[in-house]
């Protein structure tokens, strides 16, 4: 008898497996590049870099890399974000990513942005416009520079600038995470696309006739071990592209076959990436990894009396 029930589990996981194998394989089958222009568009050997800092990987392999989104105008945010969460570290490298003002490249903003990134080599340029519309190229460039000038560190953070982010948490918890196809926050299950051309977020049928969106990550804040930038530029040659960078990143995710983790506490499973705006606590955020919405003089007060006491909650 008991040969017998090992006889069936062996056959039944065998069964699964192969249904499992079977439909990876036709999932595989069922891709197909996208035509050269619709990809031109995504494709980040379209643009080039007005501003760089290829060099800051060449003699280090920092354990989590910051990828922080932000628009030429935004120096409050990103001076927050140095004196912050953001602040040199040995473990830690922080580096902005932004677009083209729209005044152009001949105007004082984009001087004073040059001379920014003189005085700190934090801050990389591309050159099309910074819009929400050009979000999702924004993140393929910053995979791209992730995989071409720093493939040796262990992690990135993709972060908006408005986020507070717990980074002494945060890299206990990385210490002990997988180093290979890991990406965790914020899990997204049951998106749709909203039809409303009147919203920020509309998507017309035409761009993307699915009814529902795959498992994705809240883009106000993600982690994924670096090996995934690469497979994740090479994903997005099957993908169109949407102006909701967030879900388009979990699309190439699908394509991948690669599933975002939840990130959570135990034993109340509370959520770790907190993409709500919270009233600071000090021992409350001393138990997340990012909390959202905040402006430049509200994470530097917050801040302050963070990185002094959050040991003692």
């Amino acid at each position: 008898m008991r040969m017998f029930v090992k006889f069936l589990c062996a056959s039944v996981l065998l069964l699964l497996t192969a249904l499992f194998l079977l439909g990876k394989v036709r999932h595989t089958a069922e891709l197909s590049p996208l035509l050269a222009k619709d990809y031109r568009r995504i494709s980040p050997f379209t643009y080039r870099y007005l501003l760089n800092q290829p060099e800051v990987c060449r003699d280090r392999s920092p354990f989590l890399v910051f990828l922080v989104p932000v628009a030429p105008h935004q120096e409050e945010a990103r001076q927050a974000v140095r004196r912050t969460w953001g602040a040199p570290r040995r473990d830690t490298l922080t580096l902005f990513f932004s677009g083209l003002p729209e005044e152009g490249l001949l105007s004082p903003l984009q001087r004073a942005l040059e001379k920014e990134g003189q005085q700190y080599a934090d801050i990389i340029q591309m050159n099309f416009m910074d819009s929400y519309q050009n979000l999702t190229i924004k993140t393929m460039m910053m995979m791209k520079w992730l995989a071409a000038h720093c493939p040796n560190g262990s992690y990135a953070m993709k972060v908006d600038s408005d986020i507070f982010v717990n980074v002494f948490h945060l890299i206990r918890r990385l210490r002990s995470s997988p180093r290979v196809a890991f990406i965790t926050g914020s899990v997204i299950r049951d998106g749709s696309p909203r039809r409303d051309p009147s919203t920020k977020w509309y998507l017309s049928e035409k761009l993307y006739h699915e009814d529902s969106f795959p498992p994705y990550l809240s883009g106000a804040g993600y982690v994924f071990s670096t090996d995934l930038a690469g497979r994740i530029l090479w994903a997005s040659r099957f993908v169109r592209v949407i102006p909701l960078e967030d879900v388009y990143v979990g699309l190439c995710l699908r394509v991948l076959g690669v599933r975002p983790v939840y990130s959570h506490s135990l034993p109340l499973f509370r959520n770790l990436f907190e993409i709500r705006k919270l009233e600071y606590d000090r021992c409350i955020f001393a138990k997340l990894i990012i909390v959202n919405r905040f402006k430049p003089s509200e994470l530097l007060h917050v801040w302050e009396d963070f990185s002094k006491g959050q040991a003692d909650c």
